[in-house]
């Protein structure tokens, strides 16, 4: 969960508010005690930027990096169907 600030707060401690997203924290910002904003690393921000591609595209790319069998993950939560589908009439 971010840490949170009202912009008051945020305003008297900027560069503390700064340094700690520079290190990977989200910084929660609020008025009148609902958010508006988050503070993040730039890192973050161009890594959010990025992810605008399709779940498919998203997929492959996890796929192409990550070995599923050296997660110890069990196969079930990762079920594919060999079948070719089924047949739709039109």
């Amino acid at each position: 969960m971010p840490k949170r600030y009202s912009i008051a707060q945020a305003r008297d401690r900027l560069a503390q508010l700064v340094h700690g997203a520079e290190g990977g924290a989200a910084i929660e910002l609020t008025r009148r005690g609902e958010p508006v904003a988050v503070l993040v690393s730039i890192k973050d921000y161009q890594r959010f930027l990025a992810g605008g591609r399709t779940f498919r595209e998203a997929l492959d790319k996890f796929r192409n990096e990550v070995n599923v069998a050296d997660l110890g993950i069990e196969p079930a939560l990762f079920p594919r169907d060999p079948s070719a589908g089924r047949d739709v009439a039109l």
